[in-house]
């Protein structure tokens, strides 16, 4: 089996077309720009570098597909040096995949990149490059029944508390390994670019960041089935299939105010706890009680006697006032020019002024 790098030679000679290691290398390196910048990642430069590191690799496994670089009859051991780092190409697709923003397409990107991580923790295993359990596949995930949530969720096992317990250690065995495979590559980073290392130091290089992107994988994935569950779920929302039924309320029981004695009896039958009353029955109820807001006016015969005769004596003197009555316009007269020389109260002992 040739090896990639009398490959990228062979093509350089015949055309200009980019060799295999420098699509690896550009795409690596747009990814640690991106994956290492301040920028907010759905900002346009840092797309246009997750789209141009994309391409990158896509084009570089398409060229490691047609030169079989890999296969399954062959051991880590018979892999040349400078074709480890091909492996890592389906983790960094994953992970450029994953710094995409498009809202309308998230659930397609994020299953795509689960995809590419799988595809490479599947290559790694075939390869036992380290230890780990492979997780389970999409397929399997959905042939999974999926909780009701109008049903009360079913109370854990304790083969789940294990299963939860190991998996919460699994975590932190990786992450400590991930912290020490992170180490030793800032150890031996500088010699390999500068391409003083020697064959061995480089070929443990790649091995190191390939167990580092075994974990990265794993973490990836976990956080990728459960994203995949809320887009389903945000999906199904906006559909209006799924909106949970709102519980319905007791109706409220009416409080009958009638408007006659007939209607008290049609309405309060089949109701007798019900209280039922008339307009009259409740006017009267708030009268013995002093309620109503027009009681303390004294009405009776008299004040509408004192009322009407009042009412009379001022159209009585309207209508002389018409007819030019003689006496009365002295009358008026003499009144009026006695208020004009005594002022208001006289000739009343109890006021003092």
């Amino acid at each position: 089996m040739a090896s990639a790098e009398d490959v990228n030679h062979t093509q350089n000679s015949e055309s200009e077309t980019p060799k295999l290691a420098d699509l690896l290398d550009r795409g690596w390196k747009l990814y640690e720009e991106v994956d290492t910048t301040n920028e907010p990642t759905g900002s346009n430069p840092i797309q246009v570098k997750v789209k141009r590191g994309i391409m990158q690799l896509e084009e570089a496994s398409r060229m490691v597909a047609q030169l079989a670089l890999f296969s399954r009859n062959e051991e880590l051991e018979e892999i040349a040096t400078t074709d480890l780092k091909y492996l890592m190409l389906p983790a960094l697709l994953g992970a450029l995949t994953m710094k995409q923003v498009n809202l309308s397409k998230r659930l397609e990107q994020v299953q795509m990149a689960r995809v590419y991580f799988l595809d490479f923790l599947k290559r790694c295993k075939e390869y036992n490059v380290g230890k780990f359990e492979l997780p389970k596949t999409s397929e399997a995930s959905d042939d999974t029944p999926e909780e009701d949530g109008s049903q009360p969720p079913a109370p854990l096992r304790q083969a789940d508390l294990i299963s939860m317990a190991t998996q919460r250690q699994a975590k932190i065995e990786r992450y400590k390994q991930r912290k020490d495979t992170e180490a030793k590559l800032s150890e031996i980073r500088a010699a390999v670019e500068d391409g003083t290392a020697d064959d061995e130091v480089v070929r443990d290089f790649y091995l190191l960041n390939i167990r580092k992107w075994i974990a990265v994988a794993l973490e990836e994935i976990e956080s990728i089935d459960q994203e995949i569950e809320i887009l389903k779920k945000m999906d199904v929302l906006k559909q209006g299939t799924g909106q949970p039924s709102q519980p319905k309320r007791p109706p409220m029981k009416p409080f009958i105010l009638t408007k006659d004695a007939l209607q008290a009896k049609v309405f309060g039958a089949g109701y007798p706890s019900l209280p039922t009353m008339t307009v009259d029955d409740w006017y009267e109820q708030h009268r013995r009680q002093g309620c109503l807001p027009d009681q303390g006016i004294p009405r009776g015969p008299s004040s509408s006697a004192d009322y009407d005769a009042e009412e009379r004596e001022k159209e009585e003197k309207e209508r002389q006032e018409e007819n030019d009555d003689e006496e009365a316009l002295q009358k008026a007269r003499d009144w009026d020019n006695w208020k004009d020389t005594h002022r208001r109260g006289y000739g009343n002992r109890q006021n003092m002024g």
